[in-house]
């Protein structure tokens, strides 16, 4: 099968990228080292393609009620140019997809969903609103014609107005990008350009940042505006290995590591994000019984405290000592360029997921110390000197 590209695929070349397959798609996974960039985002700024992911519109008098009846969070308190993160789930509560939704006007709203789930979650989306007759609404699978990079570090809001040109005319009406606040979004015109590009400020590593969505056509011009506004900060190109450690370090889950349809936003650690009192959604039985009664297993974050190899996906997680039993497995685990040990999540049972509580990973045959900690992992006054 042949894997998609994005429109920044020869930029990439270009960098001298080393190319991977990531959910159907050719994507960069570093451009000269996982840490180097990865310490960039921590430091200065890194610019990453997430053209892959999808973008999905409803749009109509009737969006924000077919939202949310097939999303956990409440769409019902964006104001527009707000975002939230959300997920979706099927009748037996698990995950279908987790995903940002902002709302750019009243009855307009934009998904942006995983890069993996983009016919998964179209499909189901469309045979729910097919379901039920709604005539002033449409859906639109959007994803072909848009691209999207994401710009994330400390320095990043030194220069990212330099990026647009005047204020938004749509979303939260600020005069520039660096007005809106966190979960806020804004429809900006790029400088230099007549393309109009929407600039959202939320993230995935833990760092303030930006994610700007623009016709495929333009993302090109976006991604070399901004490594040249960037430039004299510190600004790198950043593929997906730096993206993963990023991410893990913050606790935030990963489709097909943390959550699939077999697992639950409540077993994730997501309830927060589950608003139980909007009425009726889908899988919204089940996870209320999990809320009130609890579940059989729980998501927590790790770190290793004894020297080993990183711990890596499908480990096995063992309670301590030397009676200690198979208890869990690992979802996501990496070496934290930032704290200089291993780290991961994984889920164990309930009575193993309190903050302090030892646990054992068993990494190539031989079982290593490690200890629940709290999310995040990576805290800055945490960070190795």
């Amino acid at each position: 099968m042949s894997l998609k590209r994005t429109p920044l695929f020869e930029t990439h070349q270009r960098l001298g990228a080393r190319l991977v397959e990531f959910g159907g798609w050719e994507m960069p996974v570093q451009y000269t080292s996982i840490v180097d960039e990865h310490l960039a985002v921590r430091q200065s700024a890194g610019l990453f393609d997430i053209s892959h992911m999808g973008e999905v519109i409803v749009h109509g008098p009737g969006a924000a009620g077919f939202l949310n009846e097939t999303l956990t969070n409440d769409v019902r308190k964006l104001a527009p140019g707000a975002g939230q993160y959300t997920l979706m789930c099927n009748e037996r509560g698990g995950v279908i997809d987790d995903l940002y939704i902002y709302c750019v006007g009243s009855g307009h709203y934009l998904l942006i969903v995983n890069a993996s789930r983009i016919e998964a979650d179209y499909a189901w989306l469309r045979a729910r609103f097919d379901a039920v007759p709604r005539p002033d609404t449409r859906l639109q699978n959007a994803s072909e014609s848009f691209g999207a990079v994401a710009v994330q570090g400390p320095q990043v809001a030194r220069f990212m107005d330099a990026c647009v040109s005047g204020g938004a005319s749509e979303g939260t009406k600020v005069g520039r990008p660096t007005d809106l606040v966190k979960n806020q979004m804004g429809v900006f015109r790029l400088a230099g350009g007549s393309a109009v590009v929407t600039v959202a400020r939320t993230g995935y590593t833990g760092e303030d940042g930006f994610e700007v969505v623009a016709p495929s056509g333009d993302i090109v011009w976006v991604w070399d505006r901004i490594m040249a506004a960037g430039a004299e900060f510190g600004l790198k190109p950043a593929g997906l290995g730096a993206r993963d450690t990023l991410r893990t370090e913050m606790g935030y889950p990963l489709y097909g590591h943390e959550l699939d349809e077999e697992t639950t936003p409540i077993e994730a650690g997501l309830g927060f994000f589950v608003a139980l009192d909007k009425g009726d959604f889908n899988g919204r039985s089940v996870l209320a019984a999990q809320k009130a009664s609890g579940v059989a297993r729980k998501c927590v974050a790790f770190k290793m405290t004894e020297r080993s190899a990183p711990p890596r996906p499908q480990y096995p997680i063992w309670s301590s000592g030397p009676s200690g039993t198979r208890v869990g497995s690992v979802a996501s685990g990496t070496q934290s360029p930032s704290l200089g040990v291993g780290i991961g999540m994984g889920y164990v049972p309930p009575g193993l997921a309190l903050a302090g509580t030892t646990l054992e990973v068993e990494i190539r045959g031989r079982r290593s110390a490690a200890v629940v900690v709290p999310k995040p992992i990576f805290r800055r006054t945490s960070a190795k000197p």
